[in-house]
């Protein structure tokens, strides 16, 4: 998973995060950050999507809504935390499974409402995900990646 973090990460973000960045990520400084966010309690879960080899091609991270103002003010809200699929894994169907899961298990979970946040400037990833129910709610927020400001921008979907 930490080496699908960090090459989905080089490659889906080039040229919105810089590349100096990007190159010093390293799959083993996240292995134990990993780890422990695997141990969390429900409804924190990672679903991963296996080829038939047992090779991991993609995984999804999904929980409660992390930011107070993300919540619905009617609805119960899960959060699609993270969504990556190992780039050689690109166009097999491993991210749509790991998102799927994802979904699923949120709505097992009692969630009605879910979020997401992506680079705003993410074009195939926004599509992948408005091709999947989510919508643009144009709420944005700053981020910072080594010393450059990007945008983010929310969306979100009703589950069930």
């Amino acid at each position: 998973m930490a080496k699908i973090n960090v090459d989905g990460w080089s490659t889906a973000y080039r040229g919105m995060i810089p590349d100096a960045y990007l190159d010093a990520m390293r799959a083993g400084d996240r292995v134990d950050r990993m780890r422990q966010r695997l141990a969390l309690p429900d409804p924190y879960a990672t679903l991963l999507a296996v080829g038939g080899d047992g090779a991991v091609g993609a995984y999804a991270t999904v929980t409660a809504v992390q930011d107070g103002d993300d919540e619905h003010p009617n609805l119960s809200t899960g959060e699609l935390a993270a969504l990556y699929a190992d780039p050689a894994w690109q166009g097999t169907g491993a991210g749509k499974a790991a998102h799927e899961a994802g979904i699923e298990y949120l709505v097992k979970q009692g969630f009605e409402h879910a979020v997401l946040w992506v680079l705003a400037d993410n074009a195939p990833s926004r599509r992948f995900y408005e091709t999947r129910g989510w919508t643009c709610d144009q709420v944005t927020k700053a981020d910072t990646f080594g010393g450059s400001s990007v945008t983010e921008i929310r969306y979100s979907r009703l589950l069930g």
